[in-house]
């Protein structure tokens, strides 16, 4: 994959990861929190970073729509990037 596509993908799972450090924080301190929402479509675009955040912070482990979506949002990049692979190796 080159530069073009692999710098905004690492760039959307950093924010990803900072998101789900942001709210358990915010979480601990009960201040204004960010919406399962977001976390959740930012986890779609950057699945690997939420993955990390999720396990890192300790955030939103417990929660069963986040425990089954986030690792099936991984397989679906996963497959995406085998996809691109496989074309790139039949050409």
């Amino acid at each position: 994959m080159n530069e073009f596509l692999l710098i905004p993908y690492l760039i959307i799972n950093g924010i990803a990861f900072a998101l789900f450090g942001i709210d358990k924080q915010r979480a601990m301190q009960e201040e204004y929190r960010i919406s399962e929402k977001t976390l959740l479509t930012i986890a779609l675009f950057g699945p690997f970073g939420a993955y990390g955040g999720m396990r890192i912070f300790r955030h939103k482990i417990r929660k069963p729509l986040f425990s089954i979506l986030v690792p099936i949002f991984i397989l679906i990049h996963v497959a995406i990037y085998v996809l691109i692979i496989s074309a790139y190796v039949s050409l």
